[in-house]
């Protein structure tokens, strides 16, 4: 959103739009639920709470766009339908990256074009503090054509919904691949100018909505000896991009060496700071406590620390199950 990066504007822009969001202001983040496209509906008691600003949907690539240049928005147009009628803000996450082995959700062509070097390369992730390392994929976006059409997707999506929808996300910047017996190309150099590129598009695109890049690490990378980081969030700051991340875990060290050090220093100087508290999130454990954090912890440390604007909760986190 082309708002001033001064903590008063945007405190007033979101106070408007979010009621108690404010950007490192004190006040508490708003709450938004986290969920998966097509889940809305079963969640919609959850989403008429009042404690409850919105709701951010995670959309795969393949579901947009059908066929090459076809774009389906069906089930974006029926959620904001609902978010809409209850008064609330939808935030749109496009996925480009997956966490299971038999997620290729991608457009066909993709994978069978040979301008896009086949369109995918397996990926492995360990999510959360007590699941086993998953198998999943993702978009080869160091390949000029597959960011081509991904670039193309979002701006469509702008087309459609900018203005619509309170805010959209791109995925998270960490990627774990063999890079030992890549053939794709990638290079970590060739990644971070990728995603930036698509951070650029999508910035240029969406001129009312929200944007924000979700950040937690960048491949090759550790407490910024690349420069990657900080390349980030300063062009970040530049030109108003919110920032974000898949997962607010307390003081977690392998966090405080990567992202979570440059939230703090850019709190107030972001165009909005989003981040989540996902299913694998709610797996960590204080290790003051042994256990789980608690909805007040999560809330503190995104509040001093991350400067945070709003969170978007998982569905399953215990205090909406009251």
């Amino acid at each position: 959103m082309r708002i001033s990066t001064s903590i008063g504007a945007i405190a007033a822009v979101l106070a408007a739009l979010c009621g108690s969001a404010s950007a490192g202001g004190g006040d508490a983040p708003a709450n938004f639920l986290y969920t998966s496209s097509g889940s809305l509906e079963e969640l919609r008691p959850v989403l008429e709470r009042p404690d409850i600003d919105g709701v951010q949907i995670v959309y795969n690539w393949k579901s947009l766009e059908p066929g090459m240049g076809q774009y389906d928005f069906s089930a974006i147009e029926g959620d904001l339908a609902v978010a809409d009628k209850l008064g609330k803000k939808l935030f749109i996450q496009v996925q480009d990256r997956f966490f299971s082995i038999e997620a290729r959700n991608v457009p066909a062509y993709l994978t069978t074009g040979l301008q896009y070097g086949g369109g995918l390369v397996a990926q492995v992730d360990n999510a959360g503090e007590r699941q086993p390392v998953g198998h999943g994929w993702v978009a080869m976006q160091w390949n000029d054509a597959v960011r081509g059409r991904f670039q193309a997707l979002i701006e469509a999506l702008a087309d459609t919904f900018d203005g619509r929808v309170f805010g959209i996300n791109l995925p998270e910047t960490a990627v774990d691949i063999d890079m030992k017996g890549d053939r794709t190309g990638f290079t970590c150099d060739a990644y971070f100018e990728a995603e930036m590129d698509n951070l650029a598009a999508a910035w240029a695109a969406f001129t009312k909505s929200h944007v924000v890049q979700y950040v937690n690490f960048w491949p090759c990378e550790w407490a910024n000896d690349h420069d990657y980081m900080g390349r980030l969030f300063e062009y970040a700051a530049d030109h108003d991009i919110g920032l974000g991340g898949p997962d607010i875990v307390p003081y977690r060290k392998v966090q405080m060496k990567n992202a979570y050090p440059f939230f703090n220093r850019y709190k107030g100087k972001l165009g909005l700071v989003a981040m989540a508290v996902q299913e694998p999130t709610l797996t960590y454990t204080n290790p003051k406590t042994r256990k789980p954090f608690t909805k007040e912890e999560f809330v503190r440390f995104a509040t001093d620390y991350l400067g945070v604007d709003v969170i978007f909760w998982s569905s399953q986190s215990p205090w909406l199950k009251g």
